[in-house]
This record gives C-alpha cells, structure tokens and sequence, in this order.
C-alpha cells in the first residue's frame, strides 16, 4: 500500500509541475490584468468610442475563456488587441 500511494504522490507532483509551466501562462495573466484595469478607468467618448469599448469588453471575455481552457496564446493575443480599443474608447475612435 505505501509503494501506491508514494507513486500516486509522485505522479501527482510531477503534473503539478507540468501544469505549472505552460508557455504564455505569465504573459495572459499580466495582459489581462492591465487591460481590465484599464478597462475600469476608461471614459469612453462618442458612439466611436462605445463601439471602441464594447470591442474590447468583448475580447476580454474571449481572453478570459481562452485562459480558463488554458489557451494562453490566444489569451495573451486577445487582451492586447482589447488594451488597443480601450486606447481607442478614450480617443472617440
């Protein structure tokens, strides 16, 4: 029983480390924390502007599920187009 449980404890460790170091699990998180921060501060000017912000709202709720199914690519890639319409939002454009 020991010699079990000690290869489960094993197995389960050497996931953990896998899971752990995804490639771009740093850059989603950073991406997306900056752009829903800036997100919260943004005055959006003009119709062009809520057009700016709604664009960016919506991948940010794309970056936030691709990061979920651990897509971190997409995600990364995602909320930096939005943190550029949330730029835009604040110009009118």
């Amino acid at each position: 029983m020991p010699l079990r449980t000690l290869a489960l404890l094993l197995t389960l460790a050497s996931l953990c480390a896998c899971a752990a170091n995804k490639p771009g699990r740093a850059a989603c998180g950073s991406q997306l924390d900056a752009a829903w921060r800036e997100l919260d501060i943004a005055k959006a000017e003009g119709f062009a502007g809520t057009v700016s912000y709604s664009k960016a709202l919506t991948l940010l709720t794309a970056a936030k599920g691709q990061q979920t199914v651990e897509a971190f690519g997409g995600c990364a890639k995602n909320a930096q187009k939005a943190r550029f319409y949330i730029g835009e939002s604040r110009k009118g454009r």
